[in-house]
């Protein structure tokens, strides 16, 4: 049986190569169920939820993501972009949090930005996206 740590590297080298979020959330969804605390799970979880327009899915994924790890830069993106694509409030909190980290570490910033051009490469009109995207670093 292959560990936590080995499910989520295959996972996430599936989606590296360009696997459909709809065929790896079943993946990240039982490596959650395997270790509930696991934020960087539930942190890609909530990203193939957002992916596959499933952002009320997505809410709930990326909320306890930042619960787990209120540190997470991508976690908290995640949930911004889920309170806009589901029409929730508090997207201004999560987005002056998330600038904070990114502003202050440069590797945090480089990682966040790859992953939003990431995603707008898999879906090129998410407007939840965009606006984050335009957000953080202007546009």
């Amino acid at each position: 049986m292959p560990t936590i740590d080995t499910q989520f590297d295959e996972g996430l080298q599936r989606y590296k190569d360009g696997e459909a979020a709809e065929t790896l959330i079943p993946v990240f969804k039982e490596i959650c169920t395997q270790a509930p605390k696991n934020s960087a799970a539930r942190t890609c979880l909530a990203w193939l939820y957002l992916l596959d327009d499933r952002p009320n899915a997505g809410f709930k994924a990326a909320q306890k993501a930042v619960k787990l790890n209120p540190q997470d830069p991508q976690a908290r993106v995640n949930l911004a972009i889920a309170m806009l694509d589901s029409g929730k409030s508090g997207v201004r909190e999560q987005i002056e949090r998330v600038s904070q980290m990114i502003q202050a570490v440069e590797e945090l910033r480089n990682e966040v930005k790859t992953n939003l051009e990431e995603g707008l490469s898999r879906k090129p009109d998410w407007k939840g996206l965009i606006r984050v995207r335009d957000w953080l670093f202007g546009r």
